[in-house]
């Protein structure tokens, strides 16, 4: 039997806003609201469904997205554009900077509601063809 993530719950301080600001940041749509959730689909077929937590501390998550270079450009001068905080590394350490990891190039931000975005132009362990 095969195995594919289809959808996640995001829990966010205001579902409609995390839903939007992520859609923008890598021009996707925001999807017809149901129920509590606001989904984002991702080309993969994986929705991110947006949900408002009730009242109290959200657990911060980690979401990463892989994108093309162009994408990145673009995703990263909406960052840029709109005054986001970036680091090059997951633990802060370098503010202001991006990362040149395996070969492409990576972003780390928060979304409103302090979920770890990140967004990278290669897997991790890239290793470009014929130079194993």
């Amino acid at each position: 039997m095969s195995a594919e993530l289809n959808h996640t719950i995001v829990h966010s301080r205001d579902n409609r806003e995390s839903a939007a600001f992520l859609a923008h940041i890598l021009d996707l749509e925001v999807g017809i609201e149901w129920g509590p959730f606001v989904p984002v689909e991702l080309s993969n077929g994986v929705t991110l469904d947006f949900a408002t937590a009730p009242a109290g501390p959200i657990a911060a998550q980690h979401y990463a997205f892989l994108i093309s270079e162009a994408e990145f450009d673009a995703a990263f001068e909406k960052i840029k554009a709109a005054g986001i905080t970036y680091w090059a590394d997951p633990h802060q350490r370098h503010p202001g900077e991006i990362n040149h990891n395996d070969g492409g190039r990576g972003v780390y931000f928060p979304d409103p509601s302090g979920h770890g975005m990140e967004l990278i132009t290669r897997p991790y362990g890239y290793q470009e063809p014929g130079t194993a």
